[in-house]
C-alpha cells in the first residue's frame, strides 16, 4: 500500500504547534508534538530546553516514523485509517491507539497488530473504522482528569482528524 505518512504527518504537525511548557500537561517540555522524554529516549541521552526549542520538522520527521506510524503499522492500514491511527497514537500512546483499531475492526483488543486485526480490517470499511476510532477516542478523552483544561482542544483536534481521515478514505483505491 502506498505510504500517507508525509501527508499524515502535514496534518498532525498542524494539532501539536510549536514549543510548550504547559504547567497541567503531564507530557511536561514539547515541541512539534515531541516530549522532553520521547526525545531523549529516542537520542539515548538528556536534552536540555534549549535542544527543545530547536527541534525542526527535519529533525522530528523520523522519529514520527520510526516510534508511530511503523509501529501501528501504517503502510499496511487503509487510507484514512493510517492518518487516524497515528494520530491516536501519537496523541495518546500506540497501544491505545492499536486497541481502538482493534476495537473499531471487532477483534479482541490485545494492543498488538497481527494477522487477525490485519485480516479484519482489510474485510472493513475504512470509513467505520474512522468513525468508529475516533468515537472510541472522544470517550477516553472524556475520562481524562485534564479534560476540563485540554478538553476542548482536543475534541476540536478529533473532530478535525476524523474529517481528514475520512477525506482521505474517499479517494484512496
Amino acid at each position: 500500500m502506498k505510504s500517507n505518512f508525509d501527508l499524515a504527518l502535514k496534518h498532525l504537525l498542524k494539532h501539536e504547534g510549536g514549543y510548550v511548557n504547559h504547567p497541567r500537561d503531564p507530557g511536561g517540555r514539547t515541541n512539534l508534538g515531541v516530549t522532553q522524554r520521547a526525545w531523549e529516549e529516542y537520542k539515548g541521552n538528556p536534552v536540555d530546553e534549549q535542544e527543545m526549542r530547536s527541534l525542526t520538522q527535519e529533525m522530528i520527521t523520523p522519529f514520527y516514523k520510526t516510534r508511530y506510524w511503523n509501529l501501528v503499522r501504517g503502510d499496511e492500514l487503509p487510507s484514512g485509517v493510517d492518518y487516524c491511527a497515528f494520530d491516536v497514537s501519537v496523541n495518546s500512546g500506540v497501544g491505545r491507539a492499536v486497541r481502538f483499531l482493534q476495537l473499531a475492526s471487532g477483534v479482541v483488543a490485545d494492543g498488538l497488530i497481527g494477522p487477525g486485526t490485519m485480516n479484519a480490517i482489510a474485510k472493513a470499511d475504512p470509513k467505520e473504522l474512522v468513525k468508529k476510532i475516533c468515537d472510541e477516542r472522544r470517550e477516553f478523552l472524556h475520562r481524562l482528569d485534564t479534560f476540563d483544561t485540554f478538553g476542548k482542544g482536543w475534541m476540536r483536534r478529533v473532530s478535525d482528524v476524523e474529517r481528514v481521515a475520512l477525506e482521505m478514505a474517499d479517494v484512496s483505491p
